[in-house]
């Protein structure tokens, strides 16, 4: 969840494009990023799979641009990525 800001995940909404927060899981462990993604998606978000522990660091890189872009006022607080599909 640290690739997406806590205004997001409060409201369940990435603002402007009005999309549902999306929180992106990563691991080894099936049965773990199972129970995760139920606990997501209990809280009202919607949950996605990106693979194994190996796509951590990407997602990683990922809260990072978002939160220069946010720093250098380019995209809101309440803002952020969001998966269509």
């Amino acid at each position: 969840m640290n690739t997406t800001f806590a205004a997001t995940l409060h409201s369940g909404v990435v603002r402007d494009a009005e999309l549902p927060t999306t929180v992106l899981i990563t691991g080894d462990d099936a049965d773990a990023k199972s129970l995760l993604a139920d606990v997501v998606t209990a809280g009202g978000l919607r949950a996605v799979d990106a693979g194994s522990l190996k796509r951590a660091r990407e997602l990683e890189a990922l809260g990072f641009l978002q939160l220069t872009l946010a720093t250098g006022e380019k995209i809101p607080w309440t803002g952020g990525f969001g998966v269509v599909g």
